[in-house]
């Protein structure tokens, strides 16, 4: 390697899995002596953290791929993490890039920079699904004013439409003990909210013989951090000592997202997953009867394989039916080597953009009652940064943006606020 401090950028595509991952990748590659930049600026080495989970994705990942070796053909280009695992015979196809990454061999990029020259055929170091057997221990620092720390990885679900399994290998986890000295780092560095992520993060524990719950109830003692918030949770894991355990702690945030994927049971039984619509419903129930004004999320696909007009009517009601805060809308994606791929009934691109535009104005429209519900609320907000000119974002515990003038001095600083008037979009003024 050479003697000149080699200047490394990265750029994250995904989840906030990924999020926590890039940031502790760039943590070792600094404590091995490479500098950290912008990736906006010129750099040796690129490293491309890539995300898989849609078609949609893929292609995100192949435009940032090219338009980095557009800009800079010189330098080194690294292509790592889930798309490089299940992928990497169509990255190795795009000339310029010189490394591809799996999910294991990403924690070791330093190890495969001894050379830096441009490759003529890209290197591909990937293991196979059996063996994505460690925990890398992942957190973010310094990127936002939230944290994400990594508390789970992998799935042992069998999900007819998903890859993450064969991406990320099976569930596991690391101790209680483990994340609470992760959090406690984070802490030292004077971050107020940390983001629970994972890819399962209700099955926590199975590694180790522990519990989401017993988890969460450490986690609360660790002093200096204000707020946790849980991503997605399975609504089958979400069982009542959690959402009592919620409702009876200021620490963790009255936020759940939940993925319902669909509302008929027809359809859930064809994605092979663990519950049906009546047990999602009585979680909202459960959580409404806990906290009324909790912010509730779902995720929820459109043009399923075999998802009849029917299906997509029972669905919709079903969603129109519950106390939701707001929906994340996906259109079905087949993905190679998944059973749904290879099913009978392939919902055509013109049907899914319509039932995905109808689903988005019901989320529209949740969005703007749960607002409207909280009027008058009071909420202690999480400031980040410059969202639209001249005001700052943040958001409430309960997950609803707010906007203020600008004031530099309010990023990361948590303060309260009455929530009363909004813009003409139905956003909250501060």
């Amino acid at each position: 390697m050479s003697e000149r401090q080699l200047k490394v950028a990265f750029h994250t595509l995904g989840c906030k899995l990924n999020y926590s991952e890039t940031s502790s990748i760039s943590r070792i590659m600094e404590g091995k002596g490479f500098q950290k930049v912008s990736v906006n600026e010129k750099a040796d080495i690129y490293v491309i953290h890539g995300c898989t989970v849609t078609e949609a994705a893929d292609r995100k990942c192949r435009q940032v791929i090219k338009q980095t070796i557009r800009k800079s053909p010189d330098s080194f280009i690294i292509v790592a993490g889930c798309y490089a695992q299940m992928r990497y015979e169509e990255i190795a196809k795009i000339k310029g890039v010189d490394l591809v990454l799996g999910t294991n061999e990403k924690y070791d990029i330093p190890g495969f920079l001894e050379d830096i020259e441009k490759r003529p055929v890209p290197e591909i170091h990937n293991c196979e699904r059996s063996e994505l057997e460690s925990f890398h221990s992942s957190y973010s620092i310094g990127d936002r004013t939230r944290a994400f720390l990594k508390i789970q990885d992998g799935c042992d679900y069998s999900c007819s439409y998903c890859t993450i399994p064969m991406a990320r290998g099976k569930s596991r986890n690391q101790r209680i003990s483990d994340c609470i000295e992760d959090a406690e780092k984070i802490a030292e560095k004077g971050i107020k909210e940390i983001v629970l992520t994972g890819v399962n993060i209700g099955d926590f524990g199975k590694s180790t013989g522990e519990t989401f719950y017993e988890l969460l109830k450490a986690l609360i003692t660790v002093k200096r951090i204000e707020r946790y918030r849980l991503s997605s949770v399975e609504p089958n894991l979400l069982d009542d000592k959690i959402i009592d355990l919620v409702a009876n702690n200021t620490k963790i945030l009255p936020h759940f997202h939940i993925p319902l994927q669909s509302g008929s049971d027809r359809i859930l039984a064809l994605m092979r997953r663990r519950y049906k619509r009546d047990v999602f419903a009585s979680r909202v129930k459960k959580i409404r009867e806990q906290m009324p004004l909790a912010g509730i999320g779902a995720d929820i696909i459109t043009g399923f394989p075999g998802e009849t007009e029917e299906d997509f009517r029972n669905s919709y009601n079903f969603l129109s039916s519950l106390d939701l805060s707001y929906l994340h809308v996906f259109r079905y994606s087949a993905r190679k080597g998944t059973p749904a791929a290879l099913m009978e009934g392939q919902t055509d691109s013109i049907t899914k953009q319509r039932r995905s535009k109808k689903l988005h104005l019901l989320s529209d429209k949740k969005i703007k009652e749960f607002n409207e519900k909280c009027r008058g609320m009071s909420v202690k907000v999480l400031w980040e940064t410059e969202e639209r000119p001249g005001y700052i974002a943040g958001f409430t515990d309960n997950y609803i943006r707010v906007y203020k003038a600008y004031d530099r001095t309010l990023e990361g600083k948590i303060t309260s606020h009455i929530l009363r008037e909004t813009d003409e979009n139905g956003n909250f003024i501060l």
